[in-house]
């Protein structure tokens, strides 16, 4: 597998994942309107296996996703499926760019969990990412005010979940094939929401079904562009690519639902995106090995 360490490699990966998480983004609230969350994650897992069979089949078929880190993968998946959970309930309680923009904390956790577990060096601009991060959530959520909104906290939440789960995506793909950590996050998530799927399942109309089924292929194809990302770059400068996100899910909320990012939002997304952008200068180190 191809692990050649080079940003414009990655780029063109997250390029894929921003347009994908940006249609998961609209269909999911599209599905969340008629059932309930567990039952739409769950049809997700299932038909995102259904759609990742046939390359597992062309990649040696179940022998070759055996994996001596199974731990490790129970553990990101289960705290991958709350993250997403909380994710996809925000969506159903504040406009879509507002989510995203608070999920762009995520680079926070990811940069202090890689730095404390893998090893990544956290540099002054990491540092400085971090710091204006964390005081651009604070102008969005506005937490001195009567204005915070519950999904507001479910995204912040969702957001810490996903920056420990990429943190461990980083550290499975120093082992692990893409295929194979795809494989183990459909399998987990769809045994831990089986339960709760069947409690609350309803058969759903036709028109949801179409659009469960772009959320399985989106999501599943998401992932696996995100995770080829990774294998190109530091989690902490794959991540911050990331943020075109906002300004996508904003331009499709206000085309889609009449949705407008208010000054607190664009402001504190604007501070977040300084962070990342001042997170991606390379070390100094990295500079003195490229004139040797």
């Amino acid at each position: 597998m191809d692990r050649t360490q080079s940003k414009i490699l990655a780029a063109l990966w997250m390029a894929g994942w921003l347009s994908l998480t940006v249609i998961v983004a609209v269909a999911g609230r599209e599905a969340a309107r008629e059932i309930n969350l567990f039952q739409l994650m769950e049809m997700r897992s299932i038909l995102g296996f259904l759609m990742l069979y046939p390359l597992i089949h062309a990649s040696g078929g179940f022998g070759a996703m055996r994996t001596a880190r199974l731990p490790q993968h129970i553990a990101r998946n289960l705290i991958h499926y709350g993250a997403q959970f909380g994710w996809f309930l925000a969506l159903t309680l504040i406009p879509i760019g507002q989510v995203v923009a608070i999920e762009f904390t995520m680079p926070i956790w990811t940069a202090i969990l890689a730095a404390t577990f893998l090893g990544e060096r956290m540099t002054i601009w990491k540092i400085a990412a971090i710091v204006l991060g964390i005081v651009g959530v604070v102008v969005i959520v506005r937490p001195t005010t009567s204005e915070v909104n519950p999904g507001q906290l479910v995204a912040l939440a969702a957001a810490v979940g996903f920056g420990v789960s990429v943190a461990m995506v980083k550290s499975l793909t120093r082992t692990e094939q893409t295929l194979a950590i795809l494989f183990w996050m459909l399998v987990v998530q769809s045994v831990a929401g089986l339960l709760p799927a069947l409690y609350v399942w309803t058969w759903p109309p036709a028109h949801i079904w179409g659009w469960v089924v772009v959320i399985a292929f989106c999501g599943t194809v998401s992932h696996y562009c995100m995770a080829r990302a990774m294998l190109h770059a530091d989690a902490t400068v794959v991540i911050p690519m990331d943020f075109l996100r906002v300004p996508l899910s904003a331009a499709a909320g206000w085309l889609i639902y009449s949705e407008r990012l208010d000054l607190f939002t664009a402001l504190g997304a604007a501070l977040i995106l300084t962070g990342n952008l001042l997170n991606l200068k390379p070390n100094p180190s990295t500079k003195a090995s490229a004139r040797s």
